[in-house]
């Protein structure tokens, strides 16, 4: 079992600030992240909270899974651990670089 725990379902206007106070019924928070949308930077409705000990950990998971935040009905699991990204794109996109010809001089298109 891990301490880093998923919150998923949550009200798009619920705060890190939020997430912290509601946790806190559990034990000690350590962390909380919510996820955004990088370009408009709202909420996407789920977040990480890590707690300080695995049994705070499985006391959030026993207390809070299923709980009613704001007139919705929270998801709270272990987060899972996630693969390294093979395909992360390069700025730019996912062109091929463009190389020289090995001699110092570039290809003409």
């Amino acid at each position: 079992m891990r301490r880093e725990l998923y919150v998923g379902s949550l009200p798009y206007e619920t705060t890190e600030d939020d997430l912290r106070r509601i946790f806190t019924v559990a034990g000690t928070v350590q962390s909380v992240h919510l996820i955004t949308d990088p370009v408009t930077g709202k909420s996407k409705g789920c977040g990480y909270v890590k707690m300080t000990t695995v049994s705070e950990a499985v006391e959030a998971i026993n207390s809070l899974d299923g709980a009613l935040l704001e007139g919705r009905i929270i998801a709270v699991s272990e987060a899972r651990e996630q693969p390294p990204q093979k395909n992360q794109q390069r700025p730019g996109g996912n062109r091929p670089k463009r190389t020289g010809t090995g001699d110092g001089t570039r290809r003409r298109r």
